[in-house]
């Protein structure tokens, strides 16, 4: 992976747009079908939101804060599945979550913003992937908006047939 591309301005501001996105998606969506899944093994609309917070907070934040401070930090993996059931996401309120995600998206972004090209190539190491740089967390992160905004457009759109 390369990860020079990642103080890029465009990337940073993708990053900073997902909590929007994710609002539109779920804006129109009726209460009572939140929490609806699938199936067992998908996440309900509710499900990826506090997803996203957890996800943003427990992961991402903590992964930047550490590669910011830390010489070669290994860095956890995360069980989304297993928190999901944990923390009863179903049980979760919706506003309460998008908030949270996005008030830590918003820090994120902030911070990111700050820093020098050459900090975006600090690295440490992430449990199931192996070495990864800051630059290259970012990328990981862009990919997973991705995966859960096509997920949220697919039940959202489900939702209004």
């Amino acid at each position: 992976m390369q990860s020079s591309a990642f103080a890029n301005p465009e990337l940073l501001q993708t990053l900073a747009n997902t909590p929007d996105r994710v609002s539109q998606l779920i804006h129109e969506v009726p209460d009572q079908v939140l929490r609806e899944r699938d199936s067992n093994q998908e996440f309900s609309i509710l499900e990826n939101v506090c997803h996203l917070r957890d996800i943003e907070i427990d992961g991402y934040t903590a992964r930047i804060t550490r590669l910011l401070t830390e010489e070669h930090p290994i860095l956890a993996d995360i069980d989304g599945g297993r928190l999901a059931v944990e923390r009863d996401y179903n049980s979760q309120n919706m506003v309460g979550a998008m908030q949270a995600f996005t008030l830590a998206r918003k820090k994120n972004v902030a911070l990111l913003r700050t820093l020098r090209s050459e900090e975006f190539e600090r690295e440490g190491t992430l449990e199931g992937v192996g070495n990864v740089t800051l630059g290259q967390l970012l990328l990981m992160m862009q990919e997973h908006d991705k995966v859960h905004i096509a997920e949220l457009d697919r039940l959202s759109a489900a939702s209004r047939k």
